[in-house]
């Protein structure tokens, strides 16, 4: 997905409530779902914005910082509850391109949508993050990766994948994708596919079939989104 385990560091920022940081919206407000048995399987953070439209009145935003949630239920539930916020007509989020809110109205007209940087990655050792994430399908690879900042990057790699069973190592098989690390940093996370790249001609085809096969290996059930703007480490 592109998210991962925050530290206690990671909570200490995105929870850190600054009002000159605020934009002139309201402190930081704060929603959980819980199911019946106790469990909490969802969160909101948010806050309220109030502005001047042209006629002189008074509009008021919804400004929704971070949502999560465990379960579709819990999912629809917030959305509700936001949605049930007096005196405020405009809800604004930063969600994945494939986000599901649309579907849930009953008018998907009502969500105006435009597509933002937000997500980078930048492997600095391929091995071990290729290594490091599951595939969709069985994928038996040899990737020539060209990478003039990380020389040790540069090479070819073989990938060994079949479920929970995975491996990336270097090799002097054949290679069948030649790709530099711009691109294999925009398919790690399975939202461009090779076969796209390939297509646009930043990823070369060395074995007939081998984008499609490592288009299939690499997507993901959903599209990649990290909410929030810090930066971290990947492999």
């Amino acid at each position: 997905m592109g998210a991962h385990d925050r530290q206690e560091s990671h909570w200490n920022v995105r929870l850190f409530d600054e009002p000159r940081a605020r934009g002139g919206a309201t402190s930081l407000r704060f929603a959980v779902h819980r199911e019946p048995d106790g469990r909490t399987t969802g969160y909101i953070l948010y806050r309220h914005l109030t502005t001047r439209d042209a006629a002189g009145g008074d509009g008021r935003t919804v400004q929704v910082v971070e949502l999560a949630a465990a379960s579709r239920q819990a999912y629809a539930a917030l959305w509700r509850f936001l949605a049930g916020i007096d005196l405020a007509p405009y809800i604004d989020y930063e969600g994945a391109v494939d986000e599901a809110l649309p579907h849930l109205l009953t008018d998907p007209r009502a969500v105006r949508s435009s597509v933002v940087d937000r997500l980078w990655v930048r492997l600095v050792d391929v091995d071990r993050a290729l290594a490091g994430r599951r595939y969709a399908t069985a994928v038996d690879l040899v990737l020539e990766v060209e990478d003039a900042f990380c020389p040790w990057n540069g090479g070819r790699h073989r990938l060994q994948a079949e479920g929970d069973d995975v491996s990336c190592t270097p090799t002097k098989a054949p290679a069948e994708l030649r790709l530099g690390m711009a691109e294999l940093g925009s398919l790690f996370l399975g939202g461009t596919t090779p076969a796209a790249l390939a297509a646009a001609g930043l990823v070369q085809e060395l074995r007939p079939g081998a984008p499609a096969r490592a288009t299939a290996a690499f997507r993901g059930e959903r599209e990649p989104f990290y909410p929030g703007g810090w930066a971290f480490p990947l492999c």
